[in-house]
């Protein structure tokens, strides 16, 4: 009989092929000295390349805890995400990017949080520590802390960095929290972060050392029009009650 993971790793990717097999390997071969059950989930969010074929390849030749799940249309990083958590059998589910701009050693970091009771522990670039590097274009780093002071300042008052691709939940957490979901592209990490923030679960940010890793695929103006938006559409929702029928019991605020 199958135990269960401790941990289930899902990673979104659309176009990967040269990246991917690199950042499963380091996944591999960091969680394999883990004294820990994993499982690593790979969702292509409708690539065109060969990045489905490599998966599968590796998957066959490599690591038999390897799930795949190849969409045939993109519909954006927050869907393939909210895909894996679905699959996930994990006590403890995390996202992570597939250009492995944070390495997956991370993870060890954010145990204790998770032992001390918090629902949701986040990666951060923005907070001070020994071990924090960020490597980004100056156009990119002026982006990244504007859209992040708007966001703290009509969502998340407090929370840091809301984007980096590093996150990790306890099973139920995450399974609520992407069954509320409803943003499917640039603003789900907010979203999620808003819900959980709503719902009064324990969330804890945690340095973490991010490198960026080859061209942007970002477009700045797009960008700062798409996350006025979604922030519009997730206040909304908060407002009007959207996010209520998913919510645990025992996560419900007071009075």
């Amino acid at each position: 009989m199958n135990q269960r993971p401790k941990l289930s790793v899902v990673i979104p990717a659309y176009n990967e092929e040269d990246r991917i097999v690199p950042t499963l390997k380091s996944i591999d071969a960091h969680l394999e000295k883990q004294p820990y059950h994993y499982e690593i989930i790979v969702v292509s969010d409708g690539s065109t390349d060969k990045t489905v074929e490599v998966v599968q390849n590796f998957a066959k030749t490599t690591v038999e805890n390897l799930k795949l799940n190849a969409n045939p249309i993109n519909h954006g990083k927050g869907f393939a995400v909210k895909d894996g958590v679905g699959m996930a059998e994990g006590e403890y589910i995390m996202f992570m990017d597939a250009d492995n701009a944070t390495k997956i050693n991370e993870i060890e970091k954010f145990w204790p949080w998770f032992d001390k009771g918090y629902d949701v522990v986040i990666g951060s670039r923005h907070l001070r520590g020994d071990k924090v590097k960020v490597k980004r274009s100056l156009l990119r780093g002026l982006f990244a802390k504007g859209s992040s002071f708007l966001i703290q300042m009509v969502l998340v008052p407090g929370i840091k960095d809301t984007q980096c691709g590093f996150k990790a939940f306890t099973h139920d957490a995450a399974k609520r929290l992407f069954a509320a979901q409803t943003l499917m592209r640039w603003g789900f990490d907010f979203e999620i972060l808003a819900v959980a923030r709503h719902w009064g679960l324990k969330i804890k940010e945690v340095p973490v050392n991010w490198v960026h890793v080859g061209a942007s695929r970002l477009r700045f103006v797009q960008a700062a029009l798409r996350t006025l938006r979604e922030l519009f559409i997730i206040k909304w929702n908060l407002m009007t009650g959207k996010y209520r029928k998913y919510e645990f019991e025992k996560y419900r605020k007071s009075g």
